[in-house]
């Protein structure tokens, strides 16, 4: 499950993935905020927590991940990943080459830091 975290910086769209994160998860909440904030603003950063209760992606949503990527390449300013899972940590590094903005990985103890990082 995908859970919005309010309270953020209006150019700032923070999410908290609970559980086992499916497909359906981003097609209801996380890429309709990302289309609406977009209408906002032309450069948007992500917070991405993925908590000690983070299970997983299914397929579909690793995928739409991907698609959300490249569909917006150039609209992130920055994106905090929060998460001690080693498999979310290595994908970020691998990631965090190929995306044309700041990627930066903060332990899931961080979640304020990575609030604050955001907002440099």
């Amino acid at each position: 499950m995908i859970e919005i975290i309010g309270n953020q910086p209006d150019n700032v769209l923070a999410f908290t993935g609970h559980g086992r994160v499916t497909g359906k998860d981003y097609e209801s909440i996380l890429i309709p905020a990302v289309e609406s904030k977009l209408k906002e603003h032309s450069k948007i950063c992500l917070l991405y927590h993925l908590g000690e209760d983070f299970s997983g992606f299914n397929l579909r949503a690793l995928w739409d991940d991907i698609k959300v990527g490249l569909q917006h390449p150039r609209a992130w300013k920055k994106i905090a990943v929060v998460s001690d899972n080693k498999w979310v940590i290595g994908m970020t590094k691998i990631f965090g080459v190929i995306i044309p903005c700041p990627v930066k990985r903060f332990d899931v103890h961080q979640l304020t830091e990575a609030s604050e990082w955001l907002k440099i």
